[in-house]
């Protein structure tokens, strides 16, 4: 099967710490409100070269839904992707961030890496235990800097090790 790779914005593409001078700040309008986001063009390239070296298939899985393809993906040059809705309907069963059933529901039994900065135990327990839930990677993010190189790497070992990378 096509592997997933879940990509969440806040704390991941957009840094809640100061960003470095490889970011570029935006200010966009959602829903009436102005957010600024300091986004780092080469994390678009990173995923495309990610999702083409494991045939996977990103997908967003933030709070920020479809207003992402409106306003992150052209801005990192990422095509229009789909989209889990991860609304905060649900009480937690064993501790698990609110976007973590979403997702268990999403995947079907798909692989994947999923790129936050809110996974912890509890998440990978409730995936573990999920019915639905095959193989996958979590790689948490620090908030204050967001993702890096050594993150892709991560996810590329172990889409590699998983028999998914077809080399660099």
């Amino acid at each position: 099967m096509k592997p997933l790779v879940l990509v969440d914005i806040d704390g991941v593409l957009n840094p809640l710490g100061r960003p470095s001078a490889d970011f570029r700040r935006y200010r966009c309008v959602l829903e009436g409100e102005t957010y600024t986001v300091h986004l780092n063009p080469r994390h678009g390239t990173w995923l495309l070269e990610l999702a083409v070296r494991a045939g996977a298939e990103l997908v967003w899985a933030t709070t920020w839904e479809h207003h992402a393809n409106e306003w992150i993906a052209p801005r990192l040059g990422l095509p229009t992707l789909p989209v889990i809705r991860v609304a905060q309907d649900r009480p937690s069963e064993v501790g698990e961030m609110f976007k973590t059933p979403h997702v268990a529901e999403y995947v079907r039994g798909r692989p994947f890496v999923w790129f936050d900065d809110l996974l912890f135990s509890a998440d990978e327990r409730y995936l573990r235990d999920h019915p639905d839930v095959g193989d996958f990677f979590l790689v948490q993010i620090d908030p204050k800097t967001g993702l890096t190189r050594q993150h892709f790497d991560l996810a590329t070992e172990w889409l590699t090790l998983s028999g998914f990378s077809q080399g660099p």
